[in-house]
């Protein structure tokens, strides 16, 4: 009996709108032992934030350029490539040409275009006749590469 009289009599000293009965939901520390919580300056959030992304959103769009000027060269190139092999297929052949074997182009001076396996140093007298426009390569797609080429002709 004595238990619960004493349990009766015991009254809490801290005030009821004092406390909380869910302190750990709250956003706040709720004794002083609470660890310390400073708000964030929002400025300097959303500044940080800006930064960093246009850091990265700059750095992503620059690889992108990179890769659409690479892009752009190659398509440059493929292209080249096509109206020299629309030049050369226009030429005078006598022979099939194989793939990965290297030829001559010459201009006859008549102006028919030539493709012949004679390089321009194997002629001797016979090749007097024949400017030389260059060296040239069947590729696997059918499409011709300039190995050499006489720099006063211009495909």
């Amino acid at each position: 009996m004595k238990d619960k009289k004493k349990q009766a009599e015991f009254i809490n000293p801290i005030d009821k709108d004092k406390i909380s009965e869910n302190p750990h939901s709250l956003e706040y520390g709720h004794h002083a032992g609470s660890a310390l919580i400073k708000p964030e300056d929002q400025g300097k959030l959303k500044s940080r934030s800006i930064n960093s992304m246009e850091q990265q959103t700059d750095m992503q769009l620059g690889q992108i350029y990179d890769q659409m000027q690479l892009l752009a060269e190659q398509a440059k190139k493929i292209n080249e490539r096509k109206k020299i092999s629309e030049f050369i297929y226009t030429a005078e052949m006598r022979f099939e040409p194989f793939i990965n074997h290297t030829y001559h182009l010459y201009q006859k001076e008549t102006g028919i275009f030539s493709l012949s396996l004679v390089g321009p140093k194997q002629w001797g007298k016979s090749g007097a006749n024949l400017e030389f426009v260059g060296t040239v390569k069947l590729l696997a797609d059918h499409t011709w590469d300039i190995l050499e080429r006489n720099e006063k002709f211009d495909f």
